[in-house]
């Protein structure tokens, strides 16, 4: 017993003196200054190379950061703004119509009348970027939404049942997110008619964007329907009676409004630029009806670039749009 103690005595001395040796190095290195030995100091690697614009070392001595992203807030919000003018009234930005053919104005240069001129057939570019910009963002939010219904359904019934239509729902999101969603587009674009009419086209384009789109927004609802199905509010409900879809459309379909809305608002970015891919290539809506994807057909030639510079307006438009988007949606996650 004597020596069974004396042994148990001496291991906890020597763990002691080991604690104390180690918090000594540890409160030495945590004190320990670096040693100035008359070294240079680092130089920065971006070198005079990266030196910041002096319209952007202006902003940053006389605006705070938070004014700074105001602003560019507000800039976004007005570009929406005046998308959103353009879907609803075009009327009130232009007044000719988009088809309206001035022979005697062929590829006329901005002036009073046509502030952005005329195309190769005596179009207004104006009219025409108007009309543009409401059928591809009329033609985006509609897809989105159709989209948005069907991952809602969808993932909706696959986190909601579970089981093998889980596996199988995740088995098929996992194939379509793989695979490329531009190329898978562009090939199911080029199975379908082609020789249609414009609104043949259009219906083609948003029911194209709307069934291939709904993939990754399927997996984001399975997994908010997921953790529904063990909440507090979920077993009340089915205390009191309710169950089945009844209980789903009631209950769990209401608390999942702030993420649909995401989605939706996710997609819109999305869908505006491959409708623009599309009519780039001449697979969207079809002439005369314009969109944002077949005025950009224009801008392959850089001939035309170099004698009409105003004709890339409708690149400037389109990324404005997509930016705008980008900004308001990443405003809106961060609100509380």
């Amino acid at each position: 017993m004597t020596r069974t103690a004396d042994r148990l005595l001496t291991r906890a001395a020597r763990i002691r003196a080991a604690t104390v040796r180690k918090c000594e190095i540890f409160a030495v290195r945590t004190t320990r200054q670096p040693l100035d030995i008359g070294t240079e100091p680092r130089r920065s690697r971006s070198g005079p190379a990266n030196t910041p614009h002096p319209l952007r070392g202006w902003l940053r001595r006389h605006m705070p950061p938070h004014l700074r992203v105001g602003l560019l807030h507000a800039v976004a919000y007005a570009v929406l703004a005046l998308s959103l003018a353009a879907c609803v009234a075009p009327a009130l930005l232009t007044r000719s119509s988009y088809q309206q053919q001035y022979r005697e104005d062929v590829d006329a240069a901005p002036c009073a009348r046509f502030p952005l001129g005329t195309d190769d057939l005596g179009r207004d570019r104006l009219t025409r970027l108007v009309y543009g910009a409401r059928t591809s963002l009329l033609l985006a939010c509609a897809a989105a939404l159709l989209s948005t219904a069907i991952a809602t359904l969808v993932g909706g019934a696959a986190g909601w049942i579970g089981g093998g239509l889980e596996k199988v729902v995740l088995w098929g999101t996992d194939l379509f997110i793989s695979l490329p969603w531009l190329f898978l587009l562009l090939t199911v674009r080029a199975l379908l008619p082609l020789d249609v009419s414009p609104g043949a086209s259009l219906a083609i384009t948003f029911l194209l964007l709307g069934l291939l789109g709904w993939a990754s927004p399927a997996r984001v609802v399975r997994a908010r329907v997921r953790s529904f199905v063990a909440s507090d509010f979920v077993l009340q409900a089915r205390a009191c009676g309710s169950s089945g879809v009844r209980l789903f459309v009631r209950q769990v379909v209401p608390n999942m409004k702030p993420v649909l809305l995401a989605q939706f608002f996710v997609s819109l970015p999305l869908f505006v630029l491959s409708e623009a891919n599309l009519g780039v290539l001449g697979l969207g809506v079809a002439e005369p009806l314009p969109s944002l994807g077949s005025l950009l057909r224009e801008l392959q030639g850089y001939s035309l670039l170099s004698s009409r510079p105003w004709a890339i307006l409708p690149a400037v438009v389109l990324t404005c749009v997509v930016a705008s988007l980008h900004l308001a949606v990443s405003r809106s996650e961060v609100q509380p």
